[in-house]
């Protein structure tokens, strides 16, 4: 008899499927974390530090769906598969409330009324995307028992992953270089064509939606579910709450994802920076790609470094790799800022930037397959596999730090009179920001994820489902499901 935990399953269709699908959804939550906080801003008159509050706090209150919606999949018994059922039925709210938020509402600049716009629309937006979410993170868990299989596949998709969640930098300049000048309707005498209008923001958002739901499809169209579980009974708040507790490897992973927070803080804040930085929130692509570059190389290099050190290892090694080159890439920003014409500054600089990029994919990474991993761990211990409850608590534990993060970058920005000097320079009685601006944005885009990602690793060095135990687990599962 063939042995489960070697046999190869997946297709080169279905790992295309699912990484194109992961591809898609991630280019869209990349466009709203990167341009929602600046749309509000610039396009509804918000301020900048109160929408990073609003959008931590409509975060936390759409938190209540991440256990809703794996306590669905987990009770799940469509014929379509429980994963793919409710990718399905995520994607409509998903491509409409995308486009929704970059509306020009008629009443902008409105005070009360449009933060309240900026809340109630945002925080449907995040239900919809937990629909989506929850099962397209856990059905990793699904598509193959063979653990090695698994992490390969992990690690093809969570590179397109990343390269999607830094796509609407490449969307943004072809969509505004797309527009003519006559249609830009919304452009008001004198404005320049730099900052990016209403008519913008709308297509990219209207663009990316379309496209992005057009390839998340493919995960339900062409992805087949192979550890094939009975639906649980319902599960209370309680229940996930006492299986986390007793699924110890899996709260080690979340407590660290929880201490690296930091690590949002760069994407949040990625316009403004490339607007303090660069001269231009446009060539916010300069940014992007460089240190998407170096998370794409480190994605694809995962599965030989688990091989050679484990993920444990290999966690603790890239964070605190990602502390030196944090810390390296801030101290060459604050020299470079001071002389931005000297070339070798200028070479050290946007070299320091794909040096941090090579440790941001993999410890991405990791914690999808530790999950998985933890997900094996508790069907070996209980009898009971909860792929729904245990990524219900990954995503929540990401979308929650994904906010912290951007509401402190945008704090930051707030603070280094980020908002004021923007109105200064359109109204021509300033011509640039100053280094401390520059420094203080540079230091939330860099040294403080740098920080967060070493203290990350304490939890880690206690986390043990790596090696021999993990290949004893996995051998147990295969022999159980061959006598079911």
């Amino acid at each position: 008899m063939e042995d489960k935990t070697t046999k190869k399953y997946l297709s080169f269709k279905e790992i295309a499927a699912y990484s194109l699908g992961l591809f898609g959804f991630q280019a869209i939550v990349g466009l709203l974390n990167s341009y929602q906080a600046e749309f509000d801003a610039s396009i509804l008159g918000a301020d900048i530090a109160v929408v990073g509050i609003l959008i931590l706090i409509a975060k936390i209150v759409s938190a209540v769906a991440d256990p809703v919606v794996g306590n669905l999949v987990d009770r799940s018994n469509s014929k379509l598969g429980k994963f793919k059922s409710m990718i399905v039925y995520s994607i409509a709210p998903l491509l409409i409330m995308s486009a929704v938020i970059f509306i020009d509402v008629p009443f902008k600049n409105n005070g009360i009324v449009t933060y309240i716009w900026i809340f109630v629309t945002y925080l449907i937006w995040s239900i919809a995307m937990t629909m989506g979410d929850v099962p397209s993170q856990g059905i990793a868990a699904a598509l193959t028992p063979n653990p090695t299989e698994r992490t390969n596949v992990v690690s093809i998709s969570n590179t397109f992953k990343q390269i999607g969640f830094s796509a609407c930098v490449v969307i943004v300049p072809i969509v505004c270089l797309i527009i003519p000048e006559g249609s830009k309707v919304f452009v008001k005498k004198g404005e320049t064509d730099t900052p990016m209008i209403a008519t913008e923001y709308f297509f990219v958002a209207l663009l990316t939606a379309v496209l992005g739901c057009a390839l998340f499809a493919l995960i339900p169209l062409i992805n087949k579910e192979r550890v094939i579980t009975e639906a649980n009974e319902k599960i209370t708040a309680k229940d996930m709450v006492n299986a986390l507790k007793g699924n110890k490897p899996l709260m080690l992973v979340i407590v660290s994802y929880f201490l690296g927070f930091g690590r949002q803080m760069a994407m949040g804040i990625q316009v403004q920076a490339a607007n303090v930085l660069l001269g231009s929130q446009n060539l916010v692509a300069v940014l992007g790609i460089v240190t998407a570059i170096g998370s794409m190389i480190s994605m694809a290099l995962c599965p030989m470094l688990i091989k050679k050190l484990n993920e444990k290892r290999a966690y603790i090694l890239l964070s605190v790799y990602g502390f030196a080159a944090s810390i390296l890439s801030f101290a060459v920003g604050h020299f470079w800022f001071k002389s931005p014409d000297n070339i070798v500054l200028t070479v050290l600089f946007y070299a320091s930037l794909f040096l941090i990029g090579l440790q941001f994919g993999a410890v991405t990474l990791m914690p999808m397959i530790m999950t998985a991993d933890c997900v094996d761990y508790y069907e070996y211990e209980t009898g009971k596999r909860m792929e729904g409850a245990a990524y219900s608590i990954l995503t929540l534990t990401i979308k929650v730090c994904l906010a912290l993060g951007v509401a402190l970058g945008l704090v930051f920005v707030g603070v280094s009179g980020y908002s004021d000097t923007v109105k200064a320079i359109e109204a021509g009685t300033a011509t640039g920001f100053e280094l401390k601006t520059k420094d203080i944005i540079f230091f939330a885009y860099t040294a403080v994820p740098g920080f967060l990602a070493l203290i990350s690793i304490i939890p880690m060095f206690r986390y043990d489902i790596v090696g021999d135990k993990k290949a004893k687990i996995s051998a147990a599962l295969a022999e159980k499901r061959d006598k079911e």
